[in-house]
């Protein structure tokens, strides 16, 4: 059956999602963006061959499922906005908005509304994302589906019991890609002052990053048991490891990730208090 897709907000991440549901056998015609950036409207208008208005209600009242894909501090204004048109037309909606809760966006829609909460990431904008998705008790089992499907789009998903498990979702996957980014950028230092020229320390870090990652997303065995096989007993390997492990990298990560997942929740806190 044909699903109408219609992405409030045309910035970098609704760009994204939409090239990869055209890459995967989405009619452009079935596709609409509201954007209130004239010239952002008309390349978007132009580049996908899809519908872009600037209006948001008219996008609402025209689609099966409603994209929410604005700054978290401009949802509660939008979700007001178009409340009187999709309490007319029952949308499926999803926000990939950080941070905000669907009880939230619940009440500044009026109610009784299908709202799935997505978070994915910044490797979504290369097709690589990792996204977390919850659901409110109004979303049936197609409308799961619809929106597995969008976000499937531009890399895994993976659904979650409860929203509160969004925060560690936004702790580790979320901000993830920044740790990773970090430790890319220490490993690269750390090679100039072994005697590498720049890029060949750029290059061979990046690699290295982008090959144990593959070797761990295809591989049955655990992160923990591959880390092992290329640590060979009196090696080199094993004698950067016992440095990390003498800093204590393990509790470091748990500190890390807990201060982003206790900074999620007091953003969620603060985006829910919006008039």
């Amino acid at each position: 059956m044909k699903t109408t897709i219609g992405f409030i907000g045309g910035g970098n991440m609704a760009s994204c999602l939409i090239g990869g549901l055209i890459h995967d056998g989405c009619k452009p015609d079935d596709i609409w963006v509201a954007e209130p950036d004239k010239e952002q409207r008309a390349q978007l208008a132009s580049h996908f061959s899809i519908h872009a208005v600037e209006d948001n209600n008219a996008l609402a009242a025209s689609v099966d499922v409603v994209v929410l894909a604005v700054k978290p501090q401009l949802l509660a204004q939008v979700c007001k906005e178009i409340a009187n048109t999709v309490q007319a037309t029952r949308p499926l909606l999803i926000s990939i908005a950080a941070g905000v809760l669907i009880n939230d966006m619940q009440s500044w829609l009026g109610g009784q509304m299908a709202i799935v909460r997505a978070m994915p990431n910044t490797p979504a904008l290369v097709q690589s994302g990792a996204t977390g998705l919850c659901a409110n008790t109004e979303v049936t089992e197609s409308q799961r589906e619809q929106a597995e499907t969008i976000l499937r789009a531009v890399g895994l998903t993976l659904w979650l019991e409860k929203e509160s498990l969004m925060d560690a979702v936004t702790a580790v996957s979320g901000s993830g890609p920044a740790y990773f980014f970090l430790m890319m950028e220490a490993m690269e230092a750390a090679g100039k002052k072994l005697g590498l020229n720049p890029e060949a320390a750029r290059l061979l870090t990046l690699q290295t990053a982008f090959g144990a990652a593959k070797m761990a997303l295809e591989s049955p065995e655990s992160t923990s048991t591959l880390r092992q096989r290329v640590t060979s007993p009196g090696g080199t390997t094993e004698q950067a490891i016992k440095s990390f492990e003498t800093d204590d990298i393990r509790s470091l990560f748990e500190r890390a990730l807990t201060a982003a997942r206790d900074r999620s929740q007091t953003l969620a806190q603060q985006l829910g208090e919006q008039d």
